[in-house]
């Protein structure tokens, strides 16, 4: 099975511009991001996607492969789709731009959901950590999704999910880490489906699959990363770094993030 990693970078992020070059641990987000991917070993090929010049000349400085996008693009999706229809490779794997705390295992077990008994059957596949914190369950920038007893996903949304109707129920929060698997013809069908009413109210992506019917296998991990899609999110990332013994921000850096 060739595996095949796709980062979809573009630079404008409208919730935290230019959010990809901001400076983490005294490298950009980005580079961060595919770093981590490269190092896991996991894929005879590693590619930034990217709208961007400022992007691609950042990744060329990593010693990473880049491609541009030839056109615009609603979705990470949409754009690694395109990138896949000059490729040869049998599951390709999504790794969002905004996520430098990728780690090997999480990635291996997603590989796995396309191997074995039933994998045949897999077309695309997600990862999911429980979340534990009340006001991260509330925060509509974290995707919650709710899973079937097989582990498919049954509905995603910015809303918590369920609504605890009984407490006492106690029922487990999902949060959908951006991190997919594809088998080829679904990535490539994805870029051809129409986006549908409920992928456009909370624009998340994944919707568009289980509106055409194609369901998506969840993948239970332990990431314990942050994703950067906000200011926030970078202050939290900082803290992490620093729990982990690595500097949050290296002296006389200025991030990029904030420049105009």
């Amino acid at each position: 099975m060739r595996r095949v990693a796709l980062i979809p970078a573009r630079l404008g992020a409208t919730r935290f511009p230019r959010k990809l070059l901001a400076v983490l641990g005294g490298r950009t987000v980005i580079r961060r991001t595919y770093e981590a991917v490269r190092d896991t070993g996991l894929f005879e090929s590693v590619l930034v996607v990217t709208d961007s010049s400022d992007i691609a000349e950042e990744v060329a400085r990593a010693g990473g492969r880049v491609t541009m996008s030839r056109r615009p693009h609603e979705s990470g999706t949409d754009r690694i789709a395109e990138a896949a229809e000059e490729m040869e490779g049998d599951v390709f794997v999504n790794v969002q731009g905004d996520e430098p705390f990728t780690r090997r295992e999480p990635l291996a077990r997603l590989l796995a959901a396309f191997e074995g008994p039933g994998g045949n059957a897999v077309r695309v596949a997600s990862l999911v950590q429980a979340l534990t914190e009340p006001a991260l369950v509330r925060d509509p920038n974290y995707v919650k999704v709710a899973l079937d007893l097989a582990g498919n996903a049954l509905f995603f949304s910015r809303s918590p999910i369920p609504y605890p109707r009984d407490p006492a129920a106690h029922p487990t929060y999902w949060e959908h880490i951006g991190v997919y698997g594809f088998r080829r013809e679904a990535l490539l069908a994805f870029a051809r489906l129409p986006a549908g009413p409920l992928e456009r109210a909370e624009k998340v992506e994944c919707l568009r699959f289980l509106e055409h019917g194609i369901g998506i296998r969840m993948v239970a991990t332990d990431y314990m990363g942050v994703e950067i899609d906000t200011p926030e999110d970078l202050v939290r990332a900082e803290r992490l770094l620093a729990e982990r013994g690595e500097p949050a921000r290296a002296p006389g850096r200025e991030e990029e993030g904030t420049r105009s």
